[in-house]
């Protein structure tokens, strides 16, 4: 509630939406209309919801939530399983709702936002350098 009781939302990018539904909550995703500035739809923060990675050792992933810790007066975890079925765990403030039932509202980058384990990486990379020795050799 703002000064007289008018209800309002920030949104992360500055934008303050006077009015909205009384649905949205904090941490849910807004689509607005541009030119009017008004709420189109609206994604709940909620277990099964679509999310991106936007800061942390995950950043660039996406998931759906699985499950939410939350620690009163500390960090709020978030349990992510990506489409490869490879789950892990982020603070709150680096997950961003996209879509619902693994329906994204945006497109994805290559790869649907899957990312291999540090492991998978380095022996990607090792196998790649083998053959790339071995093709110099020839």
């Amino acid at each position: 509630m703002g000064s007289k009781g008018v209800p309002y939302a920030n949104t992360h990018d500055g934008r303050t939406i006077r009015y909205p539904d009384p649905e949205i909550k904090e941490n849910d995703s807004v689509r607005i209309d541009i030119q009017t500035g008004k709420v189109l739809d609206f994604l709940k923060f909620e277990i099964g919801a679509t999310v991106m990675m936007t800061g942390g050792n995950n950043i660039g992933r996406v998931g759906v939530i699985t499950h939410r810790e939350r620690h009163p007066g500390n960090f709020e975890i978030i349990h992510v399983r990506d489409a490869a079925g490879n789950n892990f765990a982020t603070r709150l403030s680096n997950v961003f709702v996209i879509g619902h039932e693994g329906k994204p509202w945006v497109s994805l980058p290559k790869g649907d936002g899957i990312q291999l384990s540090n492991v998978d990486d380095r022996h990607m990379r090792m196998k790649k350098n083998r053959i790339a020795g071995q093709q110099t050799r020839k």
